[in-house]
């Protein structure tokens, strides 16, 4: 198939799965609620996991959507061909309904027929699993893709082709992965789909959950096995069309359009293609992060500290193309204007992201001459000293920058760590990591934010302390909205089975005796002991009877909904303790500011009544 748009693939998706039965639902927030597993959501799956272990699903046992996600890890990647920072999945799941035969067999019609992809099934290559110590090799797997017509030959056994949550607690299971051969010759006679030589282009994954993962790491299988699937918008689109990379789609191609115009360079000059992809893929990312319906603005702290990231390196990324300031609200706009038709949050939070980019970019301008003036003493440091002991023939030249060096940049001149062993690499130099951690022990904020998977445990796990942390998260809310009105909003908030993080608007510190009552009110209703209730209604009714919190949802929507007494109604996925007397009681541990407008409270429930 050839000059197939995003659109028509995107339409042509929600054709054939409403053909089969799957309601659409909307795109959750790329800002997970109470998933401490990840920063941003990585997969439409994660909105889910309530459901695929077990609760309803408001719109029934067959889903499929459009799901907008993030993936910090690929960061240094992006550059190359086909890596991503923000990405679009499209996804379907049957929550306990369909498995394997009709999954595989749907995979296959999908991808082959002239209706709707219609590639060529010798150009297709697929992975199963090769079995480990929860489940057996996957045979039924490999004997279903033959059976559609997929060569024995082009079929592999893989021990990755497991898919669990990234605490490693929680619905997990086999999955089979369908690859793009993209003509390229093997690497060796070993090449498989796991090798990055080029050769397999991976465009979906069918996962089929048949077990669960307890807190206390025992195993058990699901009472009702489900399939969560994800087919990359993106590389598909890039593939389907002949493209060499993403980048040559219209996704990117006004974005590069208009860099090219600006900086009087080519796209298709080697030396300028890594900068041109890193600020069309950064820019793309930064305006869906501040423009998510949980949007949140630059910080030195988590989700904000990857955006302030992202927004810096394509900031310098733009000076190496010789463009000067003032264009990121430009690029912005073009995003803003692509991408409005399936996320109309993009335009309604428009002002903020133009706004939030100049002032980011502004911030940096100032940090960057400074920091890139101390970088160079650095480096010329080392030089001079190479220079000095070069006529000692036993002395090997010196090619790292000192933890201590590179930790002073950072907290003396506000230069980021990655910009340092960024630059370092350019000049041919190392960064001594393990110095740096050292130096930066005591500010955990690095480690929070830039390693994928960090948080451990949370709803993602289904434990009751987290399921009770997230009981405790709507009572702080509803205390807040009491305190100081029902413009308040979460604005973000991070579970573990140990503590609570909720993230809220508002403009100032709160005073000892505001943190004394808010805590006051969460404590009354816990020992009022209400019952916590789910209910099923359209979203118009729940509104109505008063019902809040983020959702994209018409009105005809059947949702889920949380009511806790007189004290809260709100709009939720869940899970939640069954009554507030659970949570025994409460206290608030810290509060700090996490970017202009935003504070952050931190709190835990004891584990046994106080005396």
């Amino acid at each position: 198939m050839k000059n197939i748009t995003r659109r028509e693939l995107i339409d042509k998706w929600f054709k054939f799965y409403t053909s089969k039965a799957h309601t659409i639902i909307p795109s959750a927030s790329i800002i997970p609620e109470n998933d401490p597993s990840v920063l941003f959501t990585t997969a439409g799956m994660h909105p889910l996991v309530p459901y695929l272990l077990g609760q309803h699903h408001p719109k029934g046992k067959r889903l499929c959507d459009l799901q907008k996600c993030i993936r910090t890890g690929d960061i240094d990647d992006v550059g190359d061909d086909s890596h991503c920072t923000f990405f679009e999945m499209l996804g379907n799941w049957s929550l306990g309904d369909y498995f394997k035969e009709d999954m595989i067999a749907w995979s296959y019609e999908f991808l082959t027929s002239p209706q709707y992809l219609g590639l060529d099934k010798d150009r297709l290559a697929v992975t199963v699993f090769a079995g480990n110590d929860i489940a057996p090799r996957d045979d039924v797997s490999a004997k279903l893709w033959q059976e559609q017509g997929i060569k024995k030959e082009n079929i592999y056994y893989l021990k990755d082709n497991w898919w669990i949550l990234g605490s490693g607690i929680g619905p997990c299971g086999p999955d089979t992965e369908m690859f793009i051969d993209t003509g390229k010759p093997k690497c060796s006679p070993g090449c498989n789909p796991s090798c990055d030589c080029g050769k397999f282009l991976e465009i979906w994954n069918d996962v089929f959950m048949e077990y669960k993962v307890n807190p206390d790491k025992s195993v058990e299988k699901l009472a009702h096995p489900n399939v969560d699937t994800g087919l990359g918008l993106e590389r598909t689109l890039c593939k389907l069309n002949g493209y060499k990379s993403v980048y040559e789609t219209e996704l990117f191609a006004p974005t590069i359009k208009y860099l090219e115009e600006i900086s009087k360079k080519s796209y298709q000059d080697e030396v300028y293609t890594p900068s041109f992809r890193i600020i069309a893929d950064h820019l793309r990312a930064s305006t869906f992060i501040i423009g998510d319906e949980r949007g949140i603005s630059p910080s030195n702290l988590g989700q904000g500290y990857v955006l302030r990231r992202l927004i810096r390196r394509a900031i310098r990324h733009i000076r190496k193309l010789g463009i000067g300031s003032g264009h990121l609200g430009e690029i912005a706009k073009i995003y803003i204007d692509y991408f409005k038709a399936d996320y109309p949050e993009l335009e309604t939070n428009s002002i903020k992201i133009i706004d939030e980019l100049g002032k980011e970019e502004e911030k940096f301008l100032k940090t960057i001459e400074l920091g890139n003036r101390e970088f160079e003493k650095v480096v010329q440091g080392i030089e001079r000293k190479n220079q000095f002991l070069a006529k000692d023939p036993n002395y090997v030249p010196e090619k790292t920058i000192s933890g201590k060096s590179a930790f002073r940049l950072y907290d003396t001149f506000g230069f980021p760590i990655e910009l340092t062993r960024e630059m370092a690499n350019e000049r041919g130099y190392n960064v001594d990591m393990d110095g740096f951690d050292e130096a930066f022990r005591q500010h955990q904020e690095l480690a929070r934010t830039t390693n994928a998977g960090v948080f451990k445990g949370g709803l993602a796990d289904d434990s009751i302390w987290t399921t009770r942390l997230h009981t405790a998260c709507h009572l702080l809310l509803a205390g807040l909205r009491k305190m100081f009105g029902t413009t308040i909003e979460q604005k973000g908030s991070n579970i573990t089975s140990e503590r609570l993080r909720f993230d809220f608007n508002f403009d100032r510190k709160l005073t000892d005796e505001e943190v004394a009552k808010l805590e006051d009110f969460v404590n009354t209703s816990i020992k009022r002991a209400i019952p916590v209730e789910r209910k099923e209604m359209t979203f118009s009714e729940a509104k109505k009877k008063g019902a809040y919190g983020v959702l994209k949802a018409q009105d005809s929507d059947v949702i889920s909904v949380y009511q806790i007494g007189d004290v809260d109604f709100q709009i939720c996925g869940g899970p939640h303790a069954k009554n507030t007397s659970e949570l025994v009681d409460f206290k608030i541990t810290k509060q700090e500011a996490v970017s202009a407008g935003v504070r952050r409270i931190k709190a835990v429930i004891n584990t046994k009544s106080p005396n």
